[in-house]
């Protein structure tokens, strides 16, 4: 899992594809493997996607980014983009939220899925204008209005070095991200 996990950004869904497979590291040394149908299928999958032309493009670094975010209750996913008559991907991202950040509320995640995001692939958007678009229509206000939130607050100022526009998008103009976000690694 290690070789292939490096080139996880290059795989989409990558975490629900590989699950059945991490879940064969969880547990004890002693715990006995179990190789089934499904890991065969997760792994199949695997060497298939590697061993075929990735959809991803390399950069244009004349074009404008763009970073679409999502959260949901299990997990974060982004998606880096460009266009070029119509979108498409540079790198795909997903984790799960940690026990702590299940209990935050849906802007605190949706904020979460941002900052983390915008750091995930800082050397790219560090120094360049680029489009954040987000599920959450309150996030769009956090660089012009006072917030309240201390936890929103920190993350409203770590994004202070990036310059971007923020735009709010329905989930179902978000697709990507969004199921990032619901298959987590």
């Amino acid at each position: 899992m290690g070789l292939v996990g490096y080139y996880r950004r290059f795989i989409s869904n990558f975490a629900a594809i590989s699950a059945p497979l991490t879940d064969l590291t969880k547990g004890s040394k002693s715990n006995k493997v179990e190789w089934g149908e499904a890991q065969e299928i997760a792994f199949k999958t695997l060497k298939s996607r590697l061993a075929s032309a990735p959809i991803l493009k390399l950069p244009d670094l004349s074009k404008c980014f763009i970073l679409c975010t999502d959260a949901s209750d299990i997990g974060i996913g982004a998606i880096l983009m460009q266009e070029d008559g119509e979108r498409f991907p540079i790198c795909y991202a997903s984790r799960k939220l940690q026990p702590r950040e299940v209990k935050y509320s849906t802007i605190e995640k949706e904020c979460l899925a941002l900052v983390w995001a915008v750091e995930k692939f800082h050397v790219y958007l560090y120094g360049v204008e680029f489009l954040l678009e987000t599920g959450s229509q309150p996030l769009t206000y956090m660089t012009c209005t006072k917030i309240k939130n201390n936890r929103v607050l920190r993350w409203a100022l770590s994004l202070q070095p990036y310059s971007f526009v923020i735009k709010a998008v329905k989930g179902s103009e978000n697709h990507g991200a969004d199921f990032l976000s619901r298959c987590p690694e």
